[in-house]
């Protein structure tokens, strides 16, 4: 049995035009060595398996060649690489220095790679920092690590820096299809793809997992047994859950979702993957923004054909439920509840990213009640609440304006003005229902309400702006005589007795708070139609100034006097009269009862 060589070291790059993914800084390194322009100090710094190491040796390599060398010679006894992890303290960095000063043998330049040169001691950095500023004139210092910030300024400081980057999907797939050609091997762009993203960047570990699939499928490489091998899901099983949710099947999207975890997977992986599935549907809506798409041509059609079928505000409310699914994950106690919750809202977003509701469905084929506008008043004063001559001249206008409005379908009503009182009223009617006795009619005051039959259309539909247009047309516009509103005299006790009532209306219905507020003084009739009321605070001022309309309303309805006023005063002296301490309270129990003071002497009671 022959020993097996790893991928990541078989094709291992030799040369610098080998390299993946790494074109600018092998550009710039070519063309410092054609130029004579390479620093006799460099740091190599980025992710790992990314070709730091790898573009080190060619470096080391192809600054000694002269066109005189032999075709296999590599240079071995210039290149010297020193594992700082294992070598870092200050005598090893002594014993470099020494070896330095030597010539090389063979070439114009020796080589020294440290790698993982951020393992150094302080100490070893402060014994390196003089050689490194002025090495001798055939030594190159190519330090590689992966965390650069760990290492000191001064040595960054004397340093030319390179910093590599991660390897693209794209790059890695293109590699990775070059290898399985090259060992006949018959693989699946998809399957490829995938391996390349769960690599992350790393184009050795990208060559490892390739090795390990290979030996698990053999000469067949399919995207169903890189999942299987690999323990990911497959992107069909986010197409399927993306269709439920379409189609706002949420048993069979819970379903699903209990097969997933019954096959090993837990349902942050589920809940992250579908989270990347609905940003993936999301690049695929704009063709600039296609070549984000990181999948190989045959998912890449899926995906075009998939996010045909949804909205970007679909796509963004899903987005915004499965992230916040992502992030709350590890904090929940329930885990799988979280992620099924999550699940049936993804399947209760509607198409147009409105959630369902009875008002959707009833915009099928039914009707629902729908109240008209009210009046627009032009007028300071407060509208009247009961005039019997005005709802009687609605109801005769809502006899011709119903058959117009519940009717679907039919051509818009005409405008048609009718006079009341003093009043012109421009309103949507049909020319052949026009009453005659209702087109000149004196009124006291506007409606209050008109009830039609009509459907109810949600505020963020097209069929909005229809309703809205229709709104316009059908709007009453009512302007107000003073004269013609009711101004009845009424005595202070009347008013009190009104007042009284509403009060125990108020704290039969709960509204306890307002009730004591307006408990706490006897209302006063200060002129004709001012009531005045001293509160002994400004909150309980302000408590009933907010909710006075009830109240207004209430007493010019029964006291049939629609230019009635609320005067509140605040006078901080009736704060007095309520107890607050043990001693206040007693005092105020015996002003109500002096028997009470005896009782406390005989019992010899204390407070």
């Amino acid at each position: 049995m022959e020993p097996f060589i790893v991928s990541a070291r078989k094709y291992r790059p030799q040369t610098f035009k080998d390299v993946v993914g790494q074109q600018a800084i092998t550009n710039t390194l070519l063309n410092a060595i054609e130029n004579n322009h390479l620093a006799q100090a460099l740091l190599f710094c980025g992710p790992r398996g990314v070709g730091k190491t790898t573009c080190a040796r060619i470096l080391a390599k192809q600054i000694n060649q002269d066109g005189t060398e032999r075709e296999d010679e590599d240079f071995a006894f210039n290149i010297f690489e020193l594992d700082a992890a294992s070598n870092n303290s200050v005598d090893d960095i002594r014993n470099l220095i020494d070896q330095v000063r030597i010539p090389p043998q063979v070439g114009k330049y020796k080589v020294y790679i440290i790698d993982e040169v951020h393992m150094l001691s302080q100490s070893a950095f402060n014994a390196f920092l003089k050689t490194l500023e002025e090495p001798p004139k055939h030594a190159i210092f190519i330090l590689a690590t992966t965390e650069k910030h760990k290492i000191i300024p001064t040595i960054l400081s004397r340093c030319q820096i390179f910093d590599f980057k991660r390897i693209t999907v794209k790059d890695a797939a293109a590699y990775l299809k070059y290898i399985a050609e090259n060992q006949g091997i018959e693989a699946d762009d998809d399957a490829l793809h995938i391996i390349a993203q769960k690599a992350d960047g790393a184009m050795r570990d990208a060559l490892s997992i390739f090795d390990r699939v290979v030996s698990f499928s053999g000469n067949n490489l399919t995207r169903k047994a890189v999942t299987e091998n690999l323990n990911v899901l497959d992107y069909d099983t986010y197409f399927t859950a993306t269709d439920f949710i379409i189609k706002h099947d949420i048993p069979g999207l819970l379903l699903l979702f209990n097969k997933t975890l019954s096959l090993g997977f837990d349902g942050h992986h589920f809940i992250a993957g579908l989270a990347s599935h609905f940003r993936d549907l999301m690049v695929c809506k704009h063709e600039q923004t296609i070549e984000l798409l990181e999948v190989g041509e045959s998912a890449k059609k899926n995906y075009l054909e998939q996010s045909r079928l949804t909205s970007n505000s679909f796509l963004l409310q899903a987005l915004n439920i499965a992230n916040d699914c992502d992030l709350k994950y590890k904090t929940s106690k329930n885990q799988r509840l979280l992620v099924e919750l999550s699940l049936m809202k993804l399947a209760s977003i509607d198409f147009g990213a409105e959630k369902k509701n009875p008002e959707s469905v009833a915009l099928a084929n039914g009707t629902v009640e729908f109240i008209a506008p009210a009046a627009f008043y032009k007028n300071t004063g407060t509208p009247p609440t009961d005039v019997p001559e005005i709802r009687k001249e609605i109801a005769q206008t809502n006899d011709s304006l119903a058959p117009n409005i519940s009717q679907t379908g039919s051509e818009p009503p005409t405008k048609q003005k009718v006079t009341v009182g003093s009043t012109n009223i421009e309103e949507s009617k049909d020319p052949q229902s026009v009453h005659p006795e209702t087109e000149e009619t004196t009124v006291a005051a506007p409606p209050l309400d008109i009830k039609l039959k009509k459907k109810r259309i949600s505020g963020l539909s097209i069929s909005s702006l229809k309703v809205k247009k229709q709104h316009e047309i059908n709007k009453i516009d009512v302007v107000i005589d003073e004269n013609d509103l009711p101004r009845e005299a009424f005595t202070e006790e009347e008013m009190q007795r009104h007042w009284n009532d509403f009060v125990k209306k108020i704290e039969n219905d709960g509204r306890k708070l307002l009730a004591s507020s307006l408990s706490t003084d006897i209302p006063k009739l200060t002129n004709e139609n001012t009531i005045w009321i001293e509160l002994p605070n400004d909150t309980m001022k302000k408590e009933v100034e907010r909710e006075k309309y009830d109240l207004m309303e209430y007493l010019r309805t029964n006291l049939n006097n629609h230019f009635i006023t609320l005067k509140i005063t605040v006078n901080e002296q009736v704060s007095k009269k309520f107890a607050f301490t043990p001693e206040e309270k007693y005092e105020k129990l015996r002003e109500k009862n002096p028997a009470i003071d005896l009782l406390r002497k005989t019992f010899d009671l204390d407070l």
